[in-house]
């Protein structure tokens, strides 16, 4: 009996946290986020327009977007189904006790290692799905209103008696259709093994490949330990020895790297691309491994430095992007797109029930979030990572071309977020720079002040 009392107490701890989380940041008041109808959306990449033919009355929802759907003549619905597609992890309850400390949850501290996981998942979703895949049911979460419901059903009626005026098709036409259904068909079931498999790596229990049991034990070696705040610097080096560790063989062909003190060694990336993949029977090729590429950088000091928004817009809008490990002072969150002066985020500190992803069909409804949220810039954590995959060598120069453009400083700014450079960063020798040549970023012949190193970025 003197077991259970305290076993109790925690139970209740742990659902007075989790209901004081959930009231803290919002999501029982589901506050509505607005939109403009006249400014572009960015989500990794992808840009996204709401006009309406009312220019002045904003946009908001509990989704995305307002109800008054005949006002808005883009492409609203394809927002919506992007946003709600990617995978979302959040603070969870009542699973497995973390080893050694005696928690059933993270809520309350896990905030960054949950930002971490969807920026993982991300590159993960692209990997196997691809960036133009989206969920099937992502439209039918509470918060999306049912219009494009019925539009879809409306579409497949006039689909069918489309069908049927036209008579019997000829066998052969009848044969090919069939031989497309079957082929869609065994397209979607492929896809939504992929898309279970990659939540699965992600789930709140000890045998989870990336899960947040696993990510703990990694922390370890950076002086972690469960309960503790974790700074975007140190997931990014967690997320790179999960990965690393990795057993499952469709994780076998990626790999994270994680920038230098602000630096991004050429020679290292293009290493990690052509090293043999991991496991028995790795066919040789020049491009063997998809690489993370994970930049932790400091944007200013106590607070962001105005002069860097326009550098993280530049950022969120590169097809390539996996959004950024952000947040405000001691709340990461992940941040995916902008509008204006304010950044769409997905936020993790909605607690809730743990699910069982070895079950099978294990529902997927609490791992995808159907309301964005928007916050300022100027309320932006000068601590981030950056995020960005490459799925061969010719992807990552073109990763590089496209970021230079971004990281030309100011007028007001000396020196760039951070910087690429030719070589590997072994061979850096920092009593004498000239070593090695550096990409011409904001001038030739500019020295690089050292940045801070990794253990310095923290939640402020």
């Amino acid at each position: 009996m003197e077991n259970k009392e305290p076993d109790e107490v925690e139970k209740l701890k742990t659902k007075f946290m989790s209901a004081w989380h959930n009231v803290k940041y919002s999501w029982i008041l589901k506050t509505k986020t607005y939109f403009s109808r006249n400014s572009p959306v960015f989500l990794l990449g992808k840009c996204y327009h709401f006009k309406a033919q009312d220019a002045d009355s904003p946009t908001k929802s509990g989704g995305a977007v307002a109800p008054e759907q005949e006002l808005v003549t883009g492409n609203v619905e394809e927002f919506r189904r992007d946003f709600t597609s990617r995978v979302w992890l959040t603070y969870r309850e009542e699973f497995p006790v973390i080893a050694g400390s005696g928690l059933s949850s993270d809520c309350g501290w896990g905030c960054t290692l949950r930002a971490g996981q969807m920026m993982l998942a991300q590159a993960l979703m692209l990997r196997f799905l691809g960036r133009d895949w989206t969920w099937p049911d992502a439209l039918k979460l509470d918060g999306l209103d049912t219009e494009s419901w019925t539009s879809n059903a409306a579409k497949k009626l006039v689909a069918s008696l489309e069908s049927s005026f036209q008579g019997e098709s000829p066998p052969e036409t009848s044969a090919r259709l069939q031989t497309r259904a079957a082929a869609e068909e065994a397209s979607t079931h492929l896809n939504d093994v992929y898309h279970r498999k990659v939540i699965s790596w992600f789930g709140d229990s000890p045998p989870a490949q990336l899960g947040v049991h696993r990510l703990v034990a990694l922390g370890h070696t950076s002086g972690k330990t469960a309960g503790d705040w974790y700074g975007p610097g140190v997931v990014a080096h967690i997320l790179r020895r999960a990965v690393e560790d990795a057993t499952d063989p469709e994780l076998q062909g990626i790999t994270v790297y994680v920038a230098q003190d602000c630096t991004v060694y050429r020679a290292d990336v293009i290493d990690s691309h052509q090293e043999c993949t991991r496991g028995p029977g790795a066919e040789p090729s020049a491009d063997r491994r998809a690489v993370i590429i994970l930049i932790p950088v400091r944007l200013g000091g106590e607070k962001t430095n105005p002069e860097y928004f326009d550098f993280v817009k530049g950022i969120l809008s590169l097809e390539y992007c996996i959004g950024i490990i952000g947040g405000k002072p001691k709340q990461a969150y992940y941040f995916v797109g902008f509008q204006d002066d304010s950044l769409i985020y997905m936020d993790p500190h909605y607690c809730q029930s743990f699910v069982d992803v070895s079950a099978t069909d294990f529902p997927l409804e609490s791992y995808h979030c159907p309301s964005p949220k928007k916050m300022p810039f100027s309320k932006m954590d000068p601590s981030c990572t950056l995020g960005f995959y490459s799925r061969s060598v010719q992807d990552f120069e073109k990763i590089t071309e496209e970021i230079s453009k971004v990281l030309k400083p100011s007028s007001k700014e000396k020196y760039p977020a951070f910087t690429f450079v030719k070589g590997h960063g072994q061979d850096y020798d920092f009593s004498c720079p000239q070593t090695l040549e550096r990409t011409e970023l904001p001038s030739a012949g500019e020295s690089r002040r050292p940045g801070p190193g990794v253990g310095d970025f923290v939640l402020l």
